[in-house]
């Protein structure tokens, strides 16, 4: 702002200095010598007659217009009246040290700023200097009355230049500080996040891009703060579940070792058991974390799905009806043919499946179909109570979740074939959604985008 100011001011003063300049083919303007001539006679008489300037009224706005006058009486012909009229607004009386005596004279501020010039006629009394009648002079007569203008009003220009800088330095204070002050709540709020204070918050005070960064600041934090408690919740539950089997184990152990329980297959194959529990927790837990950051290897080729989970379908069909399930598979749809890795997606929907033996109750039903919809293979399988809630549903997928631990821990399970099922079915640029069944118990939906069609 400040560079504003000065930039329109130095575009001001050009703008009146190239109007004051003139046409130099025309010549200076000079004032005519004799009103200056009688004026210089009149004041070398009265110096003569008091032997010093102490003639002159006493106040400065006395004596300002106090030579105005003595130049309307020096020189009272008609014909100087045009020239008076603006020559005593344009002249000073100096003393022999260069002190303004009476009259006005151009700043020096002013003369560099308008291209004004000065001309000095000396007052000599018994051959000695006394003072000088200084007049500022345009550079054509045509400009003597602006020029006039301008030192009349020379120091409430000052004044008012003086302000609007102060007004302009105000102004961009005020500006810079109501930046500044949100730029450095942001450099707190960033610092105290750089801490692991995830629960910092920034008010957002403003509609600007500022106030529109302190909300994006404040989304950041909350993902922060929620990836931090997902990190804390998944080594918790990791140890939980890790502890279990391990208690197992251990007890088991220190029972052979101090001869309470002597070995027997019945021993080896319990902790079999478990070990090959661990094992298969922190294979999952491998490939979760595997798939949550990139780095799982798929092997993508031309599969088709619905004869894959046709075959999947088939596999299961026993083991259906040792659990008292009602199983039915839908007609193929009129396209199944993705870009996938057939593992990946074997390993998914046998994951579904598999939930639905362990979470459904004997006596009832699992349906699976298939259909197009919009250029995606959607597959969907049903099953019939028990049902899950609003809220349980939302959390379905979370590593570890369970909607019923009690009995998780009968039928096996560590929560994460849900939330590795939904990061395969993304690596394949589909989704997997979980919903209500209509059958009452829960509905799995797998969405995977078609192969185009060559």
């Amino acid at each position: 702002m400040l560079l504003a100011a000065a930039t329109i001011a130095t575009i001001g003063g050009a703008l009146i200095r190239w109007k004051l300049s003139g046409d130099p083919a025309a010549g200076s303007s000079r004032p005519p010598p004799e009103p200056l001539e009688a004026l210089s006679a009149t004041l070398t008489a009265r110096y003569r007659e008091h032997h010093d300037w102490s003639f002159l009224p006493p106040a400065a706005a006395q004596r300002k217009a106090w030579l105005g006058d003595a130049l309307v009486e020096a020189d009272a012909s008609p014909g100087g009246l045009r020239t008076r009229a603006s020559l005593e607004h344009r002249i000073g009386l100096f003393d022999r040290d260069r002190h303004l005596l009476a009259g006005v004279t151009a700043h020096p501020l002013l003369v560099a700023f308008a291209s004004i010039d000065r001309s000095a006629t000396k007052l000599m009394v018994d051959g000695e200097a006394v003072g000088s009648l200084v007049v500022a002079r345009p550079q054509t007569a045509d400009d003597a009355l602006a020029v006039a203008f301008l030192l009349d009003q020379q120091t409430n220009l000052l004044v008012l230049a003086t302000l609007v800088l102060f007004a302009t330095a105000l102004a961009a204070a005020l500006l810079a500080a109501g930046f500044r002050t949100p730029i450095l709540e942001l450099v707190r709020g960033a610092r105290r996040l750089e801490a692991a204070r995830y629960d910092t918050r920034l008010p957002v005070r403003r509609r600007d891009e500022l106030g529109a960064l302190a909300e994006a600041f404040n989304h950041l934090a909350a993902r922060l703060q929620a990836a931090e408690r997902a990190r804390r919740n998944w080594v918790a539950d990791t140890s939980h579940e890790l502890r279990t089997p391990l208690a197992v184990l251990r007890g088991q152990l220190e029972a052979i070792q101090d001869g309470v329980r002597p070995p027997s297959p019945d021993q080896v194959g319990l902790m079999l058991r478990h070990v090959q529990s661990l094992t298969a927790l922190v294979e999952s837990l491998y490939e979760l974390a595997r798939a949550e950051v990139g780095a799982m290897h798929y092997d993508k080729t031309r599969v088709d799905v619905w004869q894959l989970v046709g075959e999947l379908f088939a596999a299961f069909a026993p083991r259906f009806e040792a659990a008292g399930l009602e199983a039915t598979i839908g007609p193929p749809p009129a396209a199944s043919n993705v870009d996938g890795d057939a593992e990946r997606i074997r390993q998914l929907v046998t994951n579904l499946l598999e939930n639905c033996i362990r979470y459904t109750d004997g006596g009832g039903r699992v349906a699976l179909s298939g259909a197009v919809v919009d250029g995606e293979l959607v597959v969907t399988i049903d099953d019939s109570a028990p049902g899950v809630t609003a809220a349980e549903l939302g959390r379905l997928g979370e590593r570890f979740y369970r909607t019923d631990a009690a009995r998780a821990e009968q039928v096996g399970g560590a929560g994460l074939g849900l939330a590795l099922g939904k990061q395969i079915a993304e690596a394949h640029g589909g989704a997997l959604r979980l919903s209500a069944s209509p059958l009452g118990g829960l509905r799995a939906t797998l969405a995977l985008k078609l192969e185009p069609r060559g």
